[in-house]
């Protein structure tokens, strides 16, 4: 079975994000990029599916820039077998991602489609779903534990009230999540390897995928600077000041 794993460049999570002074967006322009931290667990459950003899094929995908061939070298570093870059601008919205990822999936007949729950950045967390729907393959979002079986997979996922556990028949398109594993950080050999690994490069056009926007970003601006805080004598005089000053009881 092949698995195909979408990822994202995002700018690096621990690098502080300065916003541009036009209130345009975000500066990117010489900040550290990296992988979006749910696709590394994606790429890592990937993997193990395949270290565990369960999947034979793990191929990545990504659709941006050409700065993005660095993340998905990366991919092949952690034990991806082959790569699929879509050449396209930046910014790309969820659903434009969605039908390319769709048109991939054709050409790829894929029978476990794996990815972050959400990126960093938009934090949207809606290409997974718009993904199943465009399909019409089932869904498991928010994944913390994948079992395949067969021709289903047992996804147990995070929501609200505890944990709901899904039997799902492949193919099928999972989120993942935090607690479903912890990637492993890219040997130097492997580094080496995943330099001489195939990497397909393609465009939108050759999906015929329009990319016009549907949304536009009116104004970006940092969040307010945190206030110190305030040291109280008793616990009247707190739930005072929650009553009266921050107004949250």
């Amino acid at each position: 079975m092949k698995v195909l794993v979408a990822i994202k460049r995002v700018i690096d999570p621990y690098v502080k994000v300065r916003v541009k002074n036009d209130g345009s967006g975000v500066e990117t322009n010489n900040v550290k990029m990296a992988m979006n931290p749910f696709c590394e667990i994606a790429v890592e459950e990937a993997v193990r599916l395949k270290e565990a003899g369960t999947v034979d094929e793990v191929v990545v995908v990504s659709v941006g820039e050409t700065s993005c061939q660095e993340q998905l070298r990366t991919a092949l570093a952690l034990g991806a077998d082959r790569a699929i870059h879509i050449k396209a601008e930046a910014g790309l919205e969820p659903l434009t991602v969605a039908k390319v990822l769709q048109s991939v999936m054709e050409k790829e007949q894929p029978g476990l489609v794996l990815m972050g729950k959400q990126s960093i950045d938009s934090d949207n967390n809606q290409v997974a779903q718009m993904l199943s729907a465009l399909t019409r393959c089932p869904q498991g979002t928010f994944a913390s534990h994948v079992v395949i079986d067969g021709d289903t997979v047992t996804v147990t996922r995070e929501v609200d009230g505890g944990l709901e556990t899904l039997q799902l028949m492949l193919p099928a398109i999972i989120s993942t999540d935090l607690r479903l594993n912890e990637p492993r950080y890219a040997s130097l050999p492997n580094i080496m390897k995943a330099k001489k690994k195939p990497m397909e490069q393609l465009t939108l056009a050759d999906f015929g995928v329009d990319a016009s926007r549907r949304q536009e970003v009116l104004n970006v601006v940092p969040p307010p600077e945190r206030q110190g805080g305030v040291r109280v004598a008793s616990v009247s005089e707190l739930v005072d000041k929650l009553k009266n000053e921050a107004k949250v009881i």
